[in-house]
């Protein structure tokens, strides 16, 4: 099937389930090349053998084929708590597209297909997954639950992102974040997906409320979401343009190539004090082009996944 007759005139996908389900299925298939070798066919009836368990559980058939220690699943083992927080300010939409396929994906819609990649991941391994959205207001909360309707329920509010305007211009990644953390009381796997472009708020705090999401032990990785060819690269044609910042509206008009060599420092440094940041604070930074394929997403949630496994 053409993955692009899946986009919706709207600019929303038809069926992101489904999309998700085709990367998902297209990563698997091809994860006996990778660390994670044995996955594939018994992927959600399976977890690493950790030294100390019980040996009785381990599936020796499997360790024939894989030479790793794998133990049986059961329903009523405690599973993976995982949340995952999307940043819907106005920059987030960028760049404006008429409608958004898997090759031509703006930041938005990048973040929401990659959550609902990491949502078909989980509930393969019957991992419990909660969401919030947030903009210049918290838009949408919903706990880890692992149910069928809960599941088509973000999945819903996921789509929703594509096909509606963003409901606020700025962002407030401090604010919010802090109220997300209040709301995580126990060990979870959390993901946030945002560009890391917010005006009039000091690096610092912006760092503080993600060093909050760190409390009850709870891995963390920031997704930080890019058009590297334009927002680190700024790959624009040298003829006048005006450039206008979506979230405050402030406007300059400019040749690209005068300043592209001093606007691709001040990122690079911009990005790398994000990045050493995080390292500082144990947050997995991992950088997000949507103009490349969802493998360093889906590999980074098996890596963190195993940390609580």
């Amino acid at each position: 099937m053409d993955l692009q007759e899946e986009i919706h005139k709207t600019g929303g996908f038809t069926n992101l389930d489904l999309l998700a389900r085709q990367v998902v299925e297209g990563y698997i298939s091809g994860i006996h090349k990778s660390p994670f070798y044995g996955f594939s066919a018994e992927f959600a009836e399976h977890k690493i053998y950790n030294n100390g368990e019980s040996t009785k559980h381990i599936d020796w058939k499997l360790f024939a084929r894989t030479n790793k220690l794998y133990t049986k699943r059961y329903e009523e083992e405690t599973n993976l708590r995982c949340h995952l927080i999307v940043d819907n300010s106005a920059s987030m939409h960028y760049p404006k597209l008429a409608k958004q396929g898997i090759g031509s994906l703006n930041k938005i819609g990048f973040s929401a297909l990659a959550s609902a990649c990491i949502m078909q991941m989980m509930k393969r391994q019957r991992d419990a997954v909660g969401l919030s959205v947030y903009s210049d207001e918290f838009e949408f909360y919903a706990p880890e639950k692992g149910s069928e309707r809960h599941h088509h329920m973000l999945l819903n509010t996921l789509n929703d992102l594509l096909v509606n305007k963003p409901r606020g211009k700025a962002t407030d990644t401090y604010t919010y974040l802090h109220q997300i953390a209040e709301k995580l009381k126990k060990r979870s796997l959390v993901f946030l997906f945002t560009d890391m472009f917010q005006a009039d708020v000091k690096e610092g705090q912006l760092f503080e409320a993600l060093r909050h999401l760190k409390y009850n032990k709870h891995e963390v990785v920031l997704f930080h979401v890019m058009d590297e060819k334009r927002e680190l690269g700024f790959e624009f044609d040298n003829v006048p343009k005006r450039f206008t910042d979506v979230e405050t509206g402030a406007q300059v008009d400019l040749y690209s190539e005068n300043i592209r060599e001093n606007y691709q420092e001040a990122v690079h440094n911009y990005f790398e004090a994000i990045e050493l940041e995080c390292a500082r604070y144990k947050i997995n930074y991992v950088q997000a082009d949507i103009n490349k394929n969802f493998e360093n997403i889906l590999t980074t949630y098996l890596v963190e996944r195993q940390k609580l496994g």
